[in-house]
């Protein structure tokens, strides 16, 4: 029997919803939870890539790859930034000022932490429509800290910074700045940040012009320890380099985790959808034996009742497949829109920057996602189709003809 017949012969059994066919209904089954399955997985494994893609833009776009602190003088006598242009992985150093303190303004207090910057290298979004920082005369803060402060741009804060080592109350300075801007950068660093010129936060530190250390910037943030031994082999004593993995490190962690054990629990409902192949394909089989003991009287050979069986189950993996990844794109497209319209309708937020990295669904559809889990819903209604293709070939058509008489 031509190839070609044995697909038209298996489509008909696969998609004919005839009245009063189990087999039928077992089948439709089957494809129904494929295609939740695959949905469901495809749009997981979306956001999933989604908060891996904000972690890598957005908040590491933020957040230094590597931080070498150093003394007030950064390392000047021995030519830090001088050697690490040598560093072959390095895209960028910038020196700068950090420091913890608190914004007050009115009756509004929060802490905050403070970073003094030349420029803002990172296109990070909020912040890449900025000028750069030497060029402003005031501080930049993240949304969150400006509505806590109930401060726009314009009004004047005033930092409250403790001097470093020991100290007395008497010591504590405070400094009037001026709010550059507020931005809305969408991440858990929107809850501290207070962006300043480097010479303003040196001067709010109590550096007196000088540095914190260095910002450095790899050309692939999740390569970075490569870089640590080269740098223990330059750094002059008193200095140390730590990565962001010893601040957000946990967090990336996290989000791995999530994506293991969300895809391992619905891969299994794509198990279960293809081991309903299995009950459906036994259905078909002895709903349609007194078909299968006539093809084998008409010449069919028993790997020919195998290969039907088997294009069944192809059949079901690839319709099942097909539909669930269209489905999954769409409910991946369509789900930050969803969500913002549920969001307004009921007056709340379900992500917030003081609990979640970020304060939206992400989501990063890959066709690549989309194929991976299509061939592997394909392989696993084959492999569930063996059993019921070996039942249909070992049928006796004289045994099944005589009983059906």
């Amino acid at each position: 029997m031509a190839l070609s017949e044995l697909f038209r012969i298996a489509l008909r059994y696969t998609l004919a919803f005839g009245r009063g066919h189990l087999s039928v209904f077992m089948a439709s089954v089957s494809i129904v939870g494929l295609v939740l399955g695959t949905a469901l997985l495809l749009t997981v494994l979306s956001v999933m890539n989604g908060f891996e893609r904000e972690m890598r833009d957005r908040i590491l776009g933020l957040v230094p790859h590597v931080t070498v602190h150093t003394p007030a003088d950064g390392g000047g006598p021995y030519k830090l930034e001088e050697q690490f242009k040598q560093l072959p992985m390095l895209r960028q150093a910038t020196p700068f000022v950090s420091f913890d303190g608190i914004a007050v303004r009115g009756a509004g207090v929060t802490a905050v932490r403070g970073l003094g910057l030349d420029q803002f290298v990172a296109k990070v979004p909020g912040l890449d429509s900025l000028p750069p920082l030497r060029e402003l005369s005031g501080a930049v803060l993240g949304d969150s800290v400006a509505e806590r402060l109930g401060a726009e741009e314009g009004d004047v804060i005033t930092f409250v910074v403790p001097p470093r080592g020991r100290f007395r109350q008497a010591d504590i300075a405070t400094h009037r700045v001026p709010v550059a801007a507020v931005v809305d950068s969408g991440t858990e660093l929107d809850e501290a940040l207070a962006l300043l010129p480097l010479p303003m936060a040196s001067r709010l530190a109590g550096l007196d012009g000088g540095i914190s250390g260095w910002h450095l910037r790899v050309e692939d943030p999740f390569q970075e320890t490569a870089l640590l031994p080269e740098l223990r082999r330059i750094l002059p004593p008193g200095s140390y380099a730590t990565t962001w993995r010893s601040t957000h490190g946990n967090l990336y962690a996290a989000i791995q985790l999530s994506r293991d054990l969300v895809v391992l629990l619905l891969a299994s409902i794509i198990g279960v959808a293809a081991f309903n192949v299995v009950s459906a394909l036994v259905l078909i089989g002895i709903d349609q034996r007194s078909a299968i003991a006539i093809l084998r009287t008409l010449g069919a050979a028993s790997g020919t009742m195998a290969s039907l069986f088997l294009l069944q189950g192809v059949l079901i993996g690839v319709i099942g497949s097909v539909l669930g990844c269209v489905l999954g794109a769409i409910l991946s497209q369509s789900l930050p829109g969803l969500v913002s319209r549920l969001e307004s309708a009921l007056g709340m937020h379900f992500l917030n920057t003081d609990v979640y990295p970020v304060s939206f669904i992400p989501v990063d559809l890959r066709w690549e996602d989309a194929l991976l889990i299509g061939v592997v819903a394909v392989f696993m209604c084959v492999l569930a189709a063996l059993y019921p293709a070996l039942r249909a070939a070992r049928v006796q058509p004289a045994q099944v003809l005589h009983q059906d008489s």
